[in-house]
């Protein structure tokens, strides 16, 4: 109590020893960092999936741009903020996106730790793979023939993130989390999504790239 009184709060991350000079507690609670960022995501997946909607693509090509402007506006927004925002977890107001990084290091001390690695592989995310992902979106709306290709890129770019992410903290004990309901909500549950679902893009890409080629060697054949 008197620690907090002077302005010095003890972290809840682990382990304990965690060096996190001035660090401030969270401001919000889960359910007001959740509900506004699921609700945000529901919204864009809804206007991209209802304009979509205007033109001849198929439900998969729409659910896939749905998919790419989720995922490239988490990359720009949520990790280029956490990238080159050193200190937000000494934000002393309820800035959102400190909140949600503070919230999220109870999954994964490492964020709040700036570990190297975590940092490299996030900044890299959010300056290469959100763009990417963005301008998959319009490449599928416009049926670009780089689509796939750019598509299968990004997709191992992600899958690559998440593997040095897993791999990395096994390496390191995997001892991060506060609690079991952390470790399976966030370290695992916040991230299975960029392991299941760029997985199956990216074989969905390879077929229809591999498709494209048999059919052009075909074509040459004749």
């Amino acid at each position: 109590m008197a620690a907090a009184e002077a302005g010095h709060w003890e972290h809840p991350y682990v382990p304990k020893d965690l060096k996190l000079p001035d660090y401030v507690p969270c401001f919000l609670s889960q359910k007001d960092i959740l509900v506004p960022y699921l609700g945000t995501s529901f919204l864009l997946v809804s206007l991209i999936w209802l304009f979509s909607g205007r033109s001849k693509l198929s439900k998969t090509d729409r659910l896939l741009m749905c998919w790419w402007a989720f995922t490239g506006l988490t990359h720009i927004i949520l990790e280029g903020y956490f990238a080159f925002s050193p200190d937000f977890y000494k934000e002393k107001t309820p800035h959102f996106l400190a909140e949600v990084w503070k919230e999220y290091s109870k999954g994964d001390s490492r964020y709040a730790g700036r570990d190297a690695g975590i940092v490299t592989v996030e900044g890299i995310t959010a300056v290469l793979e959100g763009p990417a992902s963005l301008l998959a979106v319009y490449a599928i709306a416009t049926r670009k023939p780089y689509s796939y290709i750019l598509q299968f890129a990004v997709c191992l770019g992600q899958l690559y993130g998440c593997l040095l992410y897993f791999i990395t903290a096994f390496l390191e004990g995997d001892n991060f989390a506060t609690s079991p309901y952390y470790y399976w909500a966030y370290y695992v549950g916040a991230n299975s999504s960029w392991v299941v679902i760029p997985l199956l893009i990216a074989i969905r890409c390879w077929k229809k790239i591999t498709a494209a080629l048999q059919a052009e060697k075909k074509m040459k054949t004749r």
